[in-house]
C-alpha cells in the first residue's frame, strides 16, 4: 500500500483518512499536547498544553483549538455524539482553567483532555477497527 505522509517531527504521519491513519495524528498530537516534555526531578510529562499557558487567554483558546481538532478527527471516524460531547466537554474544562492567568497552568498538569480524549477515541477504534490497534511495550 503506498500511501501519502507528511513528515511532522515524529517520522511520517499518513493523511489518510482511514481510521489507522487518524489513530497515528491524534497520537502523536496528544504527545505534543501532554508529553512532550518531562519535569525534572520528577517522573511528570508536560506538553505544549502546559507551555501555551504561558500566553493568557490565547494560549488556552489555542490548546482548546487543537483539542478541537482531535474531535473533528473522532468525528470523522464515526464516533456518536455522546462521545463527540464528552469530548467537547474536556476541551471545555481545560480551556476554562486556562483562562485563569498563569495559574491556569497548575490544573492543565492534572486535568489533561487531550489524553482523556485520546483514550475515548482508542476505546472506539479498538472496539470498531482492531486491525488499528498498536501494541506499547
Amino acid at each position: 500500500m503506498n500511501q501519502r505522509t507528511t513528515p511532522l517531527g515524529f517520522g511520517h504521519l499518513p493523511i489518510g483518512r482511514d481510521a489507522l491513519s487518524v489513530r497515528r495524528r491524534v497520537e502523536a498530537m496528544e504527545h505534543v499536547m501532554e508529553g512532550l516534555f518531562v519535569i525534572p526531578g520528577t517522573n511528570r510529562k508536560v506538553g505544549m498544553d502546559v507551555v501555551l499557558d504561558i500566553l493568557p487567554f490565547a494560549g488556552s483558546t489555542i490548546a482548546a483549538a487543537i483539542g478541537g481538532w482531535m474531535a473533528w478527527e473522532a468525528r470523522n471516524i464515526g464516533m456518536s455524539k455522546v462521545q463527540i460531547a464528552r469530548m467537547a466537554g474536556n476541551i471545555g474544562i481545560d480551556w476554562a482553567f486556562g483562562m485563569i492567568p498563569f495559574v491556569g497552568a497548575i490544573p492543565d498538569l492534572f486535568f489533561r483532555s487531550n489524553t482523556r480524549n485520546l483514550r475515548i477515541i482508542r476505546k472506539h477504534l479498538d472496539k470498531h477497527y482492531p486491525a488499528t490497534v498498536t501494541l506499547e511495550g
